[in-house]
């Protein structure tokens, strides 16, 4: 079985416990998450050969989140080892009409501050069938970014497939800036995922008919969207995620997968929130390991969807939940009754 590397940075998430506001805590709880790492656990969860790679201090904190990495089986031995820090952020969950809120504080992060020379590609790259970051990694610094490129144009050598997540993030850089640089790495991707955001700040492609904090969603204007992102940058596939936020707690949640000039709709879920942060990577991490599988687009869009639904209801980051969960709801049956 071929490899999936994952390139990002993993971070060390702190956040109250419960519904604590952080100007009202005493204590903060920590795990450890990441985009890209969090789909190296998705796919390590449904038995793919996952491998991470980022840089990391060396320290404890480091230790702490690969034994966290590699206690999901997520293959640890390219990660390099030099910088200063770890990046944190704060995750403050919302409740009701009060939004969730993420503090990030990465400044001069290890990964932020890596060199091309701290990456092996070559090596990285042996035996690997594909390749997935987000636009979140070239976000953190320039060098970043070049990396990411490089990585992108050795693939692509060596005829891996290349995902990414557009993933834009307006508390790290500009839409300006992002859709320059995205702009470029894009005619390296084979899968582009994206949100109801994400391609009209990063490229400004916009959907018709949408009103997203009004929870109103037009399956033609993604597609639309799908279709003009896939022509820009002759990408062969597109995934778009759907969703509709009634408040903090409660959002429809559904995705579109575009392929040959075909749209392809999984079904609605009504999702009651329990943590919202990395549904969007379990959503990545769902589709990767599905259009990798085999999976007819149809049940690769159902599959991504399932799985990244039942994220929704799991604490934290990573996706801890398994092919059969998410192909048992998937097929229908979502009634939450206690399993004996």
């Amino acid at each position: 079985m071929g490899k999936f590397v994952c390139f990002g940075e993993i971070m060390a998430r702190l956040n109250p416990p419960g519904y604590l506001r952080l100007v009202q805590t005493q204590q903060l709880e920590i795990t450890y998450a990441g985009g890209e790492a969090n789909v190296a656990v998705s796919l390590a969860n449904f038995g793919k050969n996952a491998v991470f790679v980022t840089r990391l201090p060396d320290n404890d904190l480091t230790k702490a989140a690969m034994r966290r990495l590699r206690g999901f089986g997520v293959d640890i031995s390219r990660i390099a080892i030099g910088g200063d820090r770890m990046g944190i952020y704060f995750v403050e969950k919302g409740a009701s009409q009060r939004a969730s809120k993420v503090l990030y504080d990465r400044k001069y992060s290890a990964i932020a501050q890596a060199q091309p020379s701290d990456f092996d590609w070559d090596g990285i790259f042996e035996e690997t069938e594909w390749f997935h970051f987000t636009g979140i990694t070239p976000a953190l610094s320039d060098n970043a970014a070049q990396i990411c490129l490089e990585a992108c144009k050795k693939a692509k050598e060596k005829g891996i497939v290349v995902s990414c997540d557009l993933n834009y993030r307006n508390k790290l850089w500009t839409g300006s800036k992002a859709g320059t640089v995205m702009g470029e790495l894009m005619e390296y991707v084979d899968v582009a995922i994206a949100n109801e955001e994400d391609c009209e700040k990063v490229f400004g492609i916009k959907a018709s008919g949408t009103d997203v904090t009004g929870g109103m969603l037009s399956k033609e204007g993604y597609g639309e969207v799908a279709r003009t992102l896939a022509e820009r940058f002759s990408i062969p596939t597109v995934a778009i995620t759907l969703r509709g936020s009634i408040s903090a707690n409660h959002n429809h949640w559904a995705g579109m997968l575009y392929q040959k000039e075909k749209c392809y709709f999984s079904r609605e879920y009504l999702i009651h929130i329990v943590d919202r942060v990395g549904g969007g990577d379990s959503f990545g991490g769902g589709l990767i390991y599905a259009l990798s599988s085999g999976f007819e687009p149809q049940k690769a869009i159902d599959f991504a969807v399932a799985a990244s639904c039942l994220k929704h209801t799991v604490e934290f980051d990573f996706n801890e939940v398994t092919i059969e969960e998410t192909e048992k709801l998937m097929n229908g049956d979502g009634s939450g009754r206690v399993q004996r």
